[in-house]
């Protein structure tokens, strides 16, 4: 599926592909939408029209992943508000066995998510998924988002990586397309992000609903 022996560097994207996705889903489609009609006299469905419509016309833009601005655009505070359900956080059933062996083989591992750094310090805090990585970056610190080639070129001069050995796993394919698009070789595309959603079809990338798939193959081919 994928040539190990190639790969020497491993970014990895959180959200659905390191943590469920579920959390998310939920708070964005859900939670959020009901504190908000709450905080603002009207009802559930007319916030989840308005949060709705706003979400896409902001998807793929740094303000769609950043909690300052949800903030300020719903006079809430989206961090506390994030904790109240924080106990869906968690991550995926299958990614502390290939996490634990990409360490093992001797790779740099390293997180590249979009997320705030306010939500990656919660999850961080709930899971200490910081344990499996070399380093974890909020795309926030580069001023650019992963669909944006301006944040490929600001990590790799951050970072060093070498685009024909590095693999590049995401559940979004946007962001997946935008990373090839940027050179790097190995790409790898998660189909189910959110535990209670059904996988997706992916035919653009290699694919894959299971990390243990992997771990015979990483393990078998360290990096020396």
């Amino acid at each position: 599926m994928l040539n190990w022996p190639e790969i020497s560097t491993v970014l990895l994207d959180m959200d659905g592909t390191i943590l469920d996705l579920h959390f998310d889903t939920h708070f964005w489609l859900e939670h959020f939408p009901v504190r908000y009609s709450e905080e603002h006299g009207i009802s559930v469905e007319e916030a989840k029209i308005k949060l709705i419509g706003h979400y896409k016309e902001l998807m793929g833009t740094i303000e769609w992943y950043c909690l300052d601005y949800w903030s300020k655009f719903s006079h809430m505070p989206i961090p506390l508000i994030k904790r109240e359900i924080q106990h869906l956080i968690q991550l995926r059933a299958d990614a502390d066995e290939f996490l634990t062996a990409l360490k093992q083989s001797g790779r740099e591992v390293i997180l590249v998510t979009n997320a705030h750094p306010d939500a990656l310090a919660l999850k961080i805090e709930r899971t200490q998924l910081d344990r499996y990585f070399d380093k974890l970056y909020s795309t926030h610190e580069f001023g650019a988002v992963k669909e944006s080639q301006v944040l490929w070129q600001r990590l790799q001069e951050r970072q060093g990586f070498e685009l024909s050995s590095t693999l590049f796993v995401d559940d979004s394919l946007p962001v997946l397309k935008s990373a090839q698009q940027y050179g790097i070789k190995h790409i790898l595309a998660v189909e189910n992000p959110d535990s209670k959603k059904p996988a997706n079809i992916i035919n653009d990338f290699t694919s894959i609903s299971d990390y243990r798939q992997l771990t015979k193959d990483i393990l078998a081919n360290p990096v020396t």
